[in-house]
């Protein structure tokens, strides 16, 4: 997990996809943060992609660095713990202009059911579930 973590972490910006009814949707997220052994992304429960989210918690990211490249499928579940929120939010001070962890706004997504994916060009493919 930890790996997953910090490879996420260093990219900076990753790309999650969600589907909403029968297109697919993909954004970047710059969000993840280990919590209680979990991993976490962030969101917004006013955007679209939390109504994805919520209606279908199958999920894909993708990032790429150093020409090595990342792809984590699993499900995101809801945790609307202040704690989980606060934490997420304390790594990341300068989203607190938009979001708070008591403003009813803020979300915090976990994995479950994960496969991380590492691949390159120059390696054969590793896959780590949680």
């Amino acid at each position: 997990m930890n790996e997953i973590y910090e490879f996420l972490k260093a990219a900076g910006t990753y790309y999650l996809a969600t589907v909403e009814g029968d297109q697919p949707r993909v954004r970047p997220f710059g969000t993840v943060d280990l919590f209680e052994g979990r991993l976490y992304i962030q969101t917004g429960k006013v955007k679209p992609v939390s109504k994805q989210i919520h209606e279908n918690p199958k999920v894909e990211i993708c990032a790429f660095m150093d020409g090595k490249w990342l792809r984590l499928a699993g499900e995101l579940a809801a945790d609307e713990r202040v704690e989980a929120k606060k934490h997420m939010l304390d790594a990341y001070p300068m989203l607190r202009g938009m979001y708070d962890e008591n403003d009813g706004n803020t979300e915090v997504l976990y994995f479950t059911n994960g496969t991380a994916t590492f691949s390159s060009f120059a390696e054969a493919p590793r896959t780590i579930e949680f």
